[in-house]
C-alpha cells in the first residue's frame, strides 16, 4: 500500500506545527513587551499620583493631570496599607453591592501584577494594584483562534484532498467496470447464438442446459458491471427471495465439505427496496470469501433477524477468524490476505450496500480461529 498519503498528512501536521509555534512565540513575546510598556505607564501614573499628593498651593499641576487622565485603557485601583479602598480607573462598578465588589476586585488584581508602593509621607502609603488592557487580553486569544483557523483550513483541505482523491478513483472503477461489460457483451451474446444453434441441433444432449445456465452467468455478471457508476433501480423484494438465487447458485457449485444453512428469524413476506443482481453478488462475495477462510470445508449460516427499522443478515462462518484491527481495514480497496486476491470484493460490497442500497454492512463479530459474522442492514419498506 502506498506510503505517499502517510508523508503528506506527515508534512501538513509538521507544516501547522512549525506556523503554530512560531505564533505562540511571536504573539508571547508581543505580550510581554505591552505587559512591560503598560507597567512602566502604571509606574508614571502612580508617580504623578505622588505628586500631585505632594503639590503646593502654586504648584502647576497640568501636565500631571494629563498624565493621570491619559490612563484610559488600563484598570487600576488605588488602595491604603489595610487594603481600603481609595479610587479606581477604567473600572466598571455595579450600581448595587458596590462594596463587596470592590473587595473583590482588589483581591482579584492582587494575584495578576505586584502592587507598586507610594510613599506620600513617611508613615503613610499607597498601593496600586492593576489589570491587563483589553488589548493584551484580546492578545492572549489570538494564538489559539489562529490556530483554530488553521486546523479548520487543513481539515478542510483533507476533505477537498480525499474527496478528490475519491472521485477520481471512482471514476477509474467505473470506467474499468462498463469497459469490462462492454468487452463481455459481445462474446457472451455469440455464445448465446451458438447455444441455441446447439439445441436445435442436438436437443437431447444434456450437457447443454449445463452450459447455458454458465452462459446466462456471465450475462448477469456482466450486467452487474454494467450497473456500477449508475444509480441502480431497487424494488420492493421479500429478503428470503433476494437470497434464494444466491444461495443456490453458490450450493450448486462449492463441495460437499462445505454446508449453506438459513435460519430465519423474519416472516416470508419481509421486504427490502433490493437491486436483486447487485445484491446477490454481495452474498456470493461474502460466501467465498467464508469458503476461502475455512479452506474449503466448514459450514455457513445465514440469519435473517429484525429491529424497528432494518433486517439484519448475519452471514458467520467457521473459519480463520481476524484480529479486532482489521474490522474496518478490510473494506479498504486494495486490502487482501489472499496470495492472489484484488481487495476489490469487499469495498466493492461496501459501496453497494451503503451506497446504492442505503444500508450498513460491517463486521459484527470475530476471533481468531473461531470464524467471523459479517452484518447486513437493510431498511424496511414501511
Amino acid at each position: 500500500m502506498s506510503t505517499k498519503p502517510f508523508h503528506l498528512r506527515l508534512i501538513f501536521i509538521t507544516i501547522a506545527s512549525i506556523i503554530a509555534l512560531v505564533s505562540l512565540f511571536f504573539t508571547n513575546r508581543l505580550i510581554n513587551q505591552l505587559a512591560n510598556e503598560e507597567r512602566q505607564k502604571i509606574e508614571i501614573w502612580a508617580e504623578a499620583t505622588r505628586l500631585v499628593a505632594h503639590s503646593e498651593g502654586e504648584t502647576d499641576l497640568t501636565l500631571i493631570m494629563h498624565v493621570l487622565e491619559g490612563n484610559t485603557t488600563i484598570p487600576v485601583v488605588m488602595v491604603d496599607s489595610h487594603d481600603n479602598f481609595i479610587t479606581s480607573r477604567n473600572i466598571h462598578e455595579p450600581k448595587k453591592h458596590i462594596q463587596a465588589f470592590r473587595k473583590a476586585t482588589i483581591q482579584r488584581l492582587k494575584f495578576k501584577h505586584p502592587p507598586i508602593e507610594i510613599d506620600i509621607d513617611p508613615n503613610t502609603k499607597q498601593f496600586i494594584y492593576y489589570d491587563d488592557s483589553l488589548l493584551i487580553k484580546e492578545l492572549a486569544y489570538f494564538p489559539y483562534i489562529q490556530l483554530g483557523v488553521i486546523a479548520l483550513f487543513i481539515l478542510v483541505s483533507f476533505w477537498a484532498f480525499s474527496g478528490t482523491k475519491k472521485a477520481e478513483q471512482n471514476q477509474v472503477w467505473v470506467g474499468l467496470s462498463k469497459e469490462t461489460a462492454h468487452q463481455l457483451g459481445t462474446p457472451i451474446s455469440s455464445l448465446m447464438a451458438w447455444i441455441e444453434l446447439l439445441k436445435a441441433k442436438y436437443s437431447e444432449d444434456a450437457l447443454l442446459p449445463e452450459m447455458e445456465k454458465d452462459i446466462r452467468r456471465l450475462k448477469t455478471i456482466a450486467e452487474r458491471f454494467s450497473k456500477i457508476g449508475s444509480r441502480p433501480e431497487l424494488i420492493a423484494v421479500p429478503i428470503i427471495d433476494a437470497l434464494g438465487g444466491a444461495i443456490t447458485y453458490m450450493r450448486n457449485r462449492i463441495s460437499n465439505k462445505v454446508t449453506i444453512e438459513i435460519q430465519q428469524n423474519i416472516p416470508e413476506t419481509a421486504e427490502a427496496f433490493i437491486n436483486i443482481p447487485l445484491f446477490e453478488w454481495v452474498i456470493e462475495n461474502l460466501c467465498k470469501n467464508a469458503i476461502d477462510a475455512m479452506d474449503g470445508s466448514g459450514k455457513i449460516t445465514i440469519t435473517l433477524n429484525e429491529n424497528n427499522r432494518h433486517y439484519l443478515i448475519d452471514v458467520q462462518d467457521t473459519g480463520k477468524g481476524m484480529a479486532k484491527r482489521l474490522f474496518k481495514t478490510i473494506f479498504t480497496p486494495g486490502f487482501t490476505t489472499k496470495k492472489r486476491g484484488w481487495g476489490l470484493g469487499l469495498s466493492l460490497a461496501k459501496r453497494i450496500i451503503e451506497e446504492y442500497h442505503n444500508g450498513k454492512i460491517y463486521v459484527k463479530q470475530s476471533e481468531i480461529n473461531h470464524g467471523t459474522v459479517f452484518r447486513i442492514a437493510l431498511r424496511k419498506t414501511n
